[in-house]
């Protein structure tokens, strides 16, 4: 029996390029044959904290412009998170030792994945997130909510994390390096049969490779 045609999509919940790639990727699943992998990783703030204080100048404002014009043209809601998932001083780009709202965030995307809904919880929580309609999303009840809404237990996931901290640290540090060992540290990364394909316009690109492995549309597959 032939396996069925699948990729890995490397992800960070602090890039709006992944949030912006997510209705794609939902629609991608829904009318293609092809299982998708979610592979959540730490931003490149917690990876290396001082990325911030040595990247061009031009590098936030351009994100920042490029971000909210993919939104527009795409007619996605979006605004940056209230509050950002990185504990940063915009100021001196200083990022803070204790990370609680990312490590929480990607902690529970590595809880999502151990039980094969990495890509319901995406879709939940990263639209809380990014989607500009809930200031607060760290507080009650708003992320309990996205995670039930994605079929998921939030409760037990929490009770899960707070009891085995290094298991969740151990699936996001496997994420990390089957990344690195990809070819290609940035989010979101495409990656099928170890080609790397990264950023969210690369999606087009994606779907020519698979086609060219077989990809047929899921009514034709049954």
């Amino acid at each position: 029996m032939t396996a069925p045609l699948q990729f890995e999509v490397y992800w960070s919940m602090r890039s709006p390029y992944c949030y912006l790639a997510l209705d794609r990727l939902l629609a991608i699943r829904q009318r293609w044959a092809v299982e998708i992998h979610v592979r959540t990783v730490y931003p490149v703030a917690i990876r290396n904290p001082g990325f911030f204080k040595t990247a061009s100048p031009h590098y936030r404002p351009y994100h920042l412009r490029d971000s909210q014009r993919i939104a527009e043209f795409l007619k996605i809601p979006y605004r940056r998170p209230v509050p950002d998932p990185i504990i940063q001083d915009m100021s001196t780009n200083t990022i803070a030792a204790e990370q609680p709202y990312i490590r929480r965030l990607t902690h529970l995307a590595a809880a999502a994945e151990e039980q094969g809904k990495a890509l319901e919880f995406q879709d939940r929580v990263m639209r809380l997130i990014w989607n500009g309609e809930t200031d607060g999303w760290h507080e009650a009840p708003h992320l309990a909510d996205a995670i039930t809404a994605a079929g998921l237990d939030a409760k037990s996931m929490e009770h899960s994390i707070e009891a085995r901290p290094d298991h969740f640290e151990a699936i996001i540090e496997r994420n990390q390096e089957a990344q690195t060992a990809a070819g290609h540290g940035g989010v979101p990364l495409f990656v099928v049969d170890g080609e790397p394909f990264f950023g969210q316009d690369r999606l087009d690109m994606l779907l020519w490779r698979l086609r060219q492995r077989g990809l047929v549309e899921r009514s034709a597959a049954k």
